[in-house]
């Protein structure tokens, strides 16, 4: 009952903490996703730890500092001239729905004034939330500019945890052994080991995903002519990372304004746009899927489709670790199937 009873204030004091503690748990998972690089450089080239981990610090470095250039120095000025020109986009928008109602108008010289005036009411209000989203977002950037400082000062610890923690994993891995019996580190170790390398997979074939989303964006949109097309493929992507949203959020609202406005070939491009890569990502999800999490086609497929009927977008994602995580607990006899037909 004591030992319970410590677990449980254990457990309380752990979820407290969480909120705090999330460079501290990110670094962990890193750590984690990069031990079987660090293992595999120490056994190729019979480093010692401290030299591995140097290595594999330095290019998970180099990494990083490339996709922190491109996201804050190529994006930031992308973002910064697209936000002067905002006002200006918006305003070009409410008039193109000022006209289609004036036009609407000249037909429908039979409809009764209060229809028309009900609609030109909804009209007033589509304009003021338009209106409302570009002050929004000025806001939003000015506030999220105003927290790069803090970013930097939660990834410093987050870098300097993760170098700490690489260094001293394996004396770590032994003292949580001293608290497990044979039976349970063994069935522990198993599941810890399928998971990590089902984790690394599904985050390589993630960012696969969203490169392959990039590359058919910046392209799509290069062949276009749209300006900013760097800035907006990397919106399709996050967007498209997103639980619920997809790329059809952004492409599509966007052709249906831009063929109201008179721009068909635009308007037409980004619809078909938006179809080649929803018809890229899913003829290659079931084979990247299998590749890198470790389960055959039919069953990243089957997990991919049924995550995706049962939970929508993200259930893409949820479908393929369920299989994965019931595969890990049966390899390692958590869970036994005992029923014969």
């Amino acid at each position: 009952m004591k030992r319970w009873i410590i677990i449980a204030l254990l457990l309380a004091l752990g979820l407290w903490l969480l909120p705090y503690s999330v460079p501290l748990l990110l670094a962990l998972a890193t750590a984690l996703l990069l031990e079987p690089s660090i293992r595999r450089l120490q056994e190729s080239y019979q480093l010692k730890r401290a030299h591995a981990v140097t290595v594999i610090f330095s290019l998970f470095l180099v990494i990083v500092g490339f996709s922190l250039y491109f996201l804050i120095v190529i994006l930031v000025q992308q973002v910064m001239a697209l936000s002067q020109k905002l006002p200006y986009v918006l305003s070009e928008t409410t008039k193109v729905l000022d006209h289609l109602i004036q036009t609407w108008q000249s037909y429908s010289s039979s409809i009764p004034q209060e229809i028309i005036d009900s609609l030109e009411r909804g009209v007033n209000t589509v304009q003021q939330m338009l209106l409302s989203f570009a002050t929004n977002l000025t806001q939003s950037l000015v506030h999220y500019i105003a927290a790069i400082p803090a970013f930097f000062i939660h990834f410093l610890v987050y870098l300097v945890a993760l170098f700490l923690i690489c260094l001293d994993l394996p004396q770590l891995k032994q003292g949580i052994k001293r608290y497990l019996s044979e039976r349970t580190h063994q069935r522990l170790s198993m599941v810890v080991t399928q998971l990590s390398k089902a984790g690394v997979g599904f985050i390589k074939a993630q960012f696969l995903f969203s490169l392959v989303t990039f590359f058919l964006a910046l392209a799509g949109l290069l062949i276009l002519g749209v300006d900013y097309a760097a800035l907006m493929a990397f919106i399709i992507v996050v967007v498209d990372i997103l639980p619920i949203l997809g790329t059809g959020s952004v492409l599509v609202p966007w052709g249906i304004i831009s063929i109201a406005n008179g721009d068909n070939t635009l308007g037409i491009g980004l619809i078909v746009l938006f179809v080649v890569i929803t018809v890229v990502r899913r003829i290659i999800e079931p084979k990247v899927f299998s590749t890198n999490l470790g389960i055959s086609p039919l069953a990243a497929l089957v997990s991919v489709y049924l995550g995706f009927q049962l939970l929508g977008f993200i259930g893409l994602f949820v479908g393929p670790v369920v299989v994965i995580l019931v595969e890990t607990l049966v390899k390692a006899g958590v869970i036994k199937w005992t029923i014969k037909l």
